[in-house]
């Protein structure tokens, strides 16, 4: 069932984020991660742990978004605070994202090829539906896919590393199925 709310919370957070941004209301979607964050901290034990992840995800996905912009591959209609930078609600997504590792993910950190796999095409397919949406523009569309798909695919399996290192989410409230090894 956690893993349920943790798949459903991601969801709309991205949905709120994008919808927002192209509909001229870019502080909905952080507004709404700022919370999905929240429940996702309450129901860990190890909150600190999870905090970490959650902010070195933040960081990494700003530092990949800024260099994306900085290379013209895609630019964004609204929330950058400084320019070439990635926007913050983009950021509050990265740092959404990062709740999934250890619960809704946890099953990829064995799975390190699958995992660069899955990075490969979900991270640009993201990319594209929020071009859809207009929440980024995809400025160099073909380069723009090949360095979403090659980042995604070294990413994922590197954040997963990171997450099994900073696990905090053997969650309070779940069933033993979802509980860290050796706890």
């Amino acid at each position: 069932m956690n893993m349920l709310v943790n798949i459903i919370a991601f969801k709309i957070g991205w949905v709120s984020s994008v919808v927002g941004v192209a509909n001229n209301l870019p502080l909905l979607g952080p507004a709404v991660i700022l919370l999905a964050i929240g429940i996702h901290l309450a129901a860990v034990r190890r909150p600190a742990n999870e905090l970490l992840l959650i902010f070195l995800t933040g960081a990494i996905g700003a530092g990949i978004d800024s260099i994306m912009i900085s290379a013209g591959w895609l630019s964004y209609p609204s929330g950058m605070l400084i320019a070439g930078f990635s926007p913050y609600w983009i950021i509050a997504m990265w740092m959404l994202f990062a709740t999934t590792f250890n619960v809704s993910f946890g099953w990829l950190k064995e799975r390190m090829f699958l995992a660069a796999v899955l990075g490969a095409l979900s991270g640009p397919l993201s990319y594209y539906f929020g071009a859809k949406f207009g929440a980024v523009t995809l400025n160099d569309f073909t380069n723009a896919m090949i360095a979403l798909a090659v980042g995604w695919g070294a990413l994922m399996p590197g954040l997963l590393l990171l997450a099994k290192r900073l696990d905090g989410a053997s969650l309070r409230f779940a069933p033993a199925a979802y509980k860290v090894r050796g706890e």
